[in-house]
């Protein structure tokens, strides 16, 4: 069931279909949106396009996150952050109509992701060998306020989770996630600065791109840690869109290294979110149990649009094998698990 892609291609054909469906190491596909195909009336297209850069931070301490978003008829700009120590969980987010002042480059690989207004500053640039991230908000939480300056390195040859499939007779979804790039720089939130140290310190991104129903529903988990002896270790998991028929996102990351798994099985409650979660793989190469000590719930309800999220941070423990055969063994990998409803 898993097509590896590995020559470059224009995403979509000149019809709009896609020139090629699977996953890949890298982000080998022009994405050329410009060409897309699905409504009769071609103007309406852009409305229903969704594009969007989310990037995450964990430290020892914290998480923090950032997003620059583009749903087509409006814009979503959010960060927040929470304290694994305290539990404190802080969320801001604006909406901005038709998507006005946001800027999103055409492709994952170059270019400049930005956002501003009176009170807000986003910019996320890509650089040949980081990514920078620089995040000004001086009216977030009654005036607390949070900054950052974040440097997330990207090594050399380093691979990536990348998926591209069909949702439907006319959408689809093309996605890049990158796990486990070393940071370094600041967190200010209020009177407390956390320094960033690249030894500890380990960034994301999740970078989506495509054309989805209007209702839609989801699972993602996903992780950035060490192993007991230094290696990175990442985890990303999902199902619950598109037709997974050819390829899933789902990927054990070592060291910055994809190995690829085939079908996982999210195994929780739902509406009992804090009960523990399992995860195992259709080939025996996975058996994770996920435990929430924190449920983020975010909802928008802004009529015709909805979003009901639960994103749970907790631990991983158990086992994942390498493509080589190699047994790792997991323990208290710091990460996330969600469920997602949307009408979008």
């Amino acid at each position: 069931m898993q097509t590896e892609l590995t020559h470059p291609s224009p995403l979509l054909q000149a019809d709009g279909s896609l020139a090629q469906v699977g996953w890949a190491r890298q982000p080998i596909l022009d994405c050329n949106l410009e060409s897309a195909n699905f409504y009769t009336i071609k103007p309406l297209q852009r409305f229903r396009i969704k594009r969007w850069d989310y990037y995450a931070v964990f430290s020892p301490r914290r998480f923090f996150s950032a997003t620059i978003a583009d749903l087509g008829y409006a814009g979503n700009l959010f960060v927040y952050t929470m304290d694994f120590e305290t539990g404190d969980l802080h969320e801001e987010g604006i909406v901005v109509p038709f998507g006005k002042g946001v800027e999103l480059p055409r492709n994952s690989t170059e270019g400049h992701s930005h956002f501003a207004d009176k009170n807000l500053k986003l910019d996320f640039t890509v650089q040949p060998d980081h990514r920078h991230l620089s995040v000004a908000w001086d009216t977030f939480h009654d005036g607390r306020g949070i900054q950052a300056e974040i440097n997330l390195q990207t090594p050399s040859g380093y691979e990536s989770m990348n998926i591209v499939i069909p949702i439907g007779q006319k959408r689809f979804y093309w996605n890049r996630k990158i796990n486990c790039l070393p940071a370094s720089g600041f967190v200010k939130y209020g009177d407390l600065t956390e320094t960033l140290d690249p030894k500890t310190c380990l960034g994301s991104l999740d970078w989506g791109r495509g054309v989805w129903e209007y209702q839609s529903y989801w699972n993602w988990a996903s992780a950035s840690g060490f192993l007991a002896d230094g290696r990175t270790i990442g985890l990303n998991l999902g199902c619950g869109f598109g037709d997974l028929s050819k390829a899933g996102e789902n990927a054990v990351i070592l060291n910055n290294r994809i190995h690829k798994l085939e079908q996982v099985k999210f195994d929780y409650v739902s509406g009992d979110y804090m009960k523990p979660w399992k995860f195992t793989d259709s080939e025996g190469r996975l058996d994770l149990t996920f435990t929430p000590f924190k449920d983020r719930t975010a909802q928008t309800n802004l009529g015709i649009i909805t979003s009901l999220v639960h994103q749970m941070f907790g631990r991983y423990n158990g086992f994942a094998v390498a493509d080589d055969g190699e047994k790792i063994q997991i323990k208290d990998l710091i990460g996330f698990a969600e469920e997602h409803h949307a009408k979008w």
